[in-house]
């Protein structure tokens, strides 16, 4: 079924991932991997790439949140319409709870993006269409069952589309079903388990994007045998792929014949969280990249490459960004104030609430208005932490009600006014837990400043006092979480009181040459478009060939 290129053609490539954040219209996203798919399958199709992706339509996409009278984070979902999809005419069907479980396939491919397949099992008359209905929603049963249909009805609609596919890329162990699917055929065929596995491992590569280990998806295989996603296979098959209980992560890399991390620091971090397994494939990194026609103000990207007024653009942008927070009622900021950004998924690591940790030190620079700060985020409906988090930022903005703003509901405009509308842009994770981290790369390419510490991608590019500012590394020290944050705060008091303010209201033009700076460091290195290049010549290239060295030797 598959297509074979030649030496001289490019490997015809199936991108699978859960979510895909191409626009706010279309809000089957939940944060930052559905942020990095889109920006993704745009640049393949900017590039010229010969890839299709597959997805989910989820009918009510991922939570919208808003903000209570109480200053409590509260869920609401809705039924989107999605005008912008072409029927396929395709059904494919996956077995489920021993359900014939129908799925249409629908295709999105008007949004500067490569032709991307989204699998709905929510078509009116279907009784199935809970499994697809929200991002991330329901618990374990409803999450298996949407990666069946994601891995092993994605792989059947590439079937029925006649499709003809050399590399399957597995973007998060969601799609690891899919392998499963792929092996499945070649038994059919009359290969071994054995055979069928080695064999399917020759077309697949696997991204991962979690750093610790507690966060990688786990099922029993009781559940995963009952609802059908054995697929064929039997216990000691999936235990030799997946472990028991059954990881994705660990079958996702036993399933490919390449992974990758997603900075150089975490291919690391993923070479020591699993390296150690038997039957895991070669690890290493590629840097994630964002798409800077989605997130660069194209004045300033002109601004730079002419050497021209960069600071009236980003002056223009950051009063869009005053003026939307006052018509949301959210309070009155200051164009000549520092504005500090602070915008992504609220999760405790990622530490929001870190420069309001000490009141002593930070109180009187938001009283007297010598600094700003807008924060913007989601957590996920069952993330009770994540909310408590939301609360206590809520709970600043009613304390300093002047100076400290926070943005409900956070989405993909939300994000393009903070990224072009701020100064600095604020990244305290603990270490070393952010994978990577894209936010920080479209606030570089605006000539927003990077204030970080330095984790995920920030270390390779970001250089302190030269295009940003990094907090102290502490290398070698074993630290409590509590120990890191303190320290971590201090060093967050210090580059911004003594290193960030003197600069910006004291030596503009230097400023300015930082900001150039940031963009000359972001602009491709950290670019969506760089990222898919490597993709194509570091990943998916290397297994044509092998493969193709696999055909050839058994002629």
């Amino acid at each position: 079924m598959n297509a074979f290129c030649s030496g001289t053609e490019l490997p015809h490539v199936a991108y699978f991932c859960m979510e895909y954040g191409l626009n706010a219209s279309i809000p089957i996203y939940s944060g930052g991997l559905g942020i990095l798919a889109g920006d993704y399958i745009k640049a393949a199709r900017e590039l010229g790439r010969p890839m299709v992706a597959v997805g989910i339509l989820w009918r009510q996409g991922y939570t919208e949140q808003h903000i209570d009278s109480n200053g409590q984070p509260y869920d609401v979902y809705r039924d989107y319409a999605f005008p912008d999809l072409r029927d396929t005419g395709v059904t494919v069907s996956v077995r489920i709870w021993e359900h014939d479980v129908v799925c249409k396939v629908w295709v999105l491919d008007n949004q500067g993006n490569v032709p991307l397949y989204l699998l709905d099992a929510g078509f009116p008359g279907s009784p199935h269409g809970w499994m697809t209905q929200r991002l991330y929603g329901g618990g374990r049963q409803e999450r298996i069952a949407a990666e069946m249909i994601l891995g092993i009805g994605g792989i059947r609609a590439l079937r029925a589309l006649g499709l003809l596919i050399d590399v399957y890329h597995f973007n998060e162990g969601h799609a690891v079903f899919a392998g499963l699917e792929l092996i499945r055929e070649k038994m059919s065929q009359g290969q071994s388990f054995e055979r069928a596995w080695h064999n399917t491992r020759q077309e697949i590569v696997f991204t991962t994007h979690t750093p610790v280990a507690a966060g990688n998806e786990v099922h029993d295989h009781d559940t995963l045998g009952r609802m059908g996603a054995y697929n064929g296979l039997d216990y000691n098959q999936m235990r030799d792929l997946g472990g028991d209980p059954f990881s994705m992560t660990v079958a996702g890399l036993r399933l490919s014949y390449m992974a990758n991390g997603v900075s150089k620091l975490h291919g690391r971090t993923v070479h020591r969280m699993w390296g150690h397994l038997e039957s895991i494939p070669l690890i290493f990194s590629i840097t994630n990249g964002v798409h800077p026609g989605t997130w660069q103000d194209p004045r300033i990207k002109q601004a730079f490459e002419t050497r021209g007024d960069l600071w009236s653009i980003h002056m223009d942008n950051k009063r869009k960004l005053i003026e939307y927070v006052k018509e949301k009622g959210l309070g009155n900021l200051r164009e000549d104030t520092l504005l500090i950004g602070f915008a992504r998924r609220a999760a405790s690591y990622k530490r929001g609430d870190l420069i309001f940790r000490n009141p002593e030190v930070i109180d009187p620079y938001l009283k007297t208005g010598k600094i700003q700060i807008i924060f913007s985020a989601k957590a996920h409906p069952a993330d009770m932490m994540g909310k408590e988090i939301i609360a206590r930022l809520v709970e600043f903005q009613k304390r300093y009600p002047d100076n400290v703003v926070f943005i409900e509901n956070y989405n993909m405009d939300i994000a393009t006014l903070l990224v072009r509308g701020c100064d600095i842009w604020l990244n305290n994770p603990r270490r070393p837990q952010e994978a990577s981290g894209t936010s920080g790369m479209k606030a570089a390419m605006n000539g927003v400043l990077n204030l970080s510490v330095e984790d995920g991608w920030v270390g390779e590019g970001v250089q302190h006092g030269i295009n940003g500012w990094l907090l102290d590394f502490h290398p070698g020290e074993n630290l409590s979480p509590q120990e890191q944050d303190e320290l971590d705060m201090k060093s967050l008091y210090r580059v911004l009181l003594e290193e960030v303010l003197p600069m910006y209201y004291h030596n503009r033009k230097h400023w300015v040459e930082m900001m150039m700076l940031s963009i000359d460091m972001s602009r491709w290195q950290f670019s969506s478009h760089r990222m898919c290049r490597e993709y194509y010549d570091l990943m998916y290239t290397p297994v044509t060939t092998n493969k193709r060295q696999l055909l050839n030797q058994s002629v």
